[in-house]
């Protein structure tokens, strides 16, 4: 068995777990993926069955599409909904929804859009010195990360009703959501986390693509799984395939 299947990946699970399962379903022994989720994020996570992985390669470097939710006045250690809340002001978010404006958001969302530099947080999986940061955020340890350059194609407010901030973004690879709720929730003076996200694009797949768990579960007990794998000759020119 060769090929893609595009998983809408659900919450709590680790893009490992995603793999595994996709394995102990086909009995195929290479299976892999093109891109981390972290485990509260949800949609497009390509997964690549057998020969199909040898060109994964050629995934790894596209551009991603989001949409998620940021929360003022309220950090957590992660900079998302999983990490150790930080501060919570309720007095001062009762006032922010009185005064903090989409348009003020807005423009503080205009700082982000084209290339910027990130620093990447320090729970992610960046190696310094051959440890993974978030493996010293753990030990409490922080270190001085550089920053990454990183392309916003596109960013926008979709809703606001103070404290929640949906929003869209289309970017770069390397790019880290969480990071950029921080920094926009820094600039605004309220301090802000990541408390949604769904990854809905992931070049060249959309989430319109993208089957569910437990769809893929049923198709494999019913010998029809190949009904939803994509050929990589269908998606790659014949030198990358």
């Amino acid at each position: 068995m060769d090929g893609i299947i595009i998983v809408n990946k659900p919450p709590g699970w680790t893009s490992f777990d995603v793999v595994a399962k996709i394995r102990g379903l086909t009995r195929v022994q290479k299976v892999g993926h093109s891109g981390t989720l972290d485990p509260m994020a949800t949609g497009v996570l390509p997964v690549f069955l057998g020969r199909a992985t040898k060109s994964i390669q050629y995934f790894l470097n596209g551009d991603k599409g989001y949409e998620g939710d940021m929360t003022l006045g309220v950090t957590t250690d992660t900079g998302d909904a999983e990490g150790k809340l930080q501060t919570s002001n309720i007095q001062l978010q009762n006032n922010w929804q009185i005064t903090m404006t989409k348009e003020q958001i807005e423009e503080a969302f205009k700082k982000y859009i084209g290339e910027i530099e990130q620093v990447p947080p320090m729970y992610s999986a960046i190696k310094i010195k051959g440890q993974r940061l978030y493996d010293l955020a753990r030990r409490g340890i922080e270190v001085k990360r550089e920053s990454r350059k990183i392309t916003i194609y596109d960013l926008r407010v979709t809703h606001y009703a103070s404290p929640l901030v949906s929003f869209s973004v289309l970017c770069s690879k390397g790019t880290y959501i969480r990071q950029l709720a921080v920094d926009i929730g820094d600039d605004l003076g309220c301090g802000a986390h990541l408390s949604r996200l769904v990854r809905t694009y992931a070049h060249p797949f959309r989430l319109s693509q993208a089957h569910d768990l437990e769809t893929i579960v049923t198709l494999a007990k019913i010998g029809q799984l190949d009904s939803i794998i994509i050929p990589v000759e269908a998606i790659l020119t014949p030198e990358r395939r």
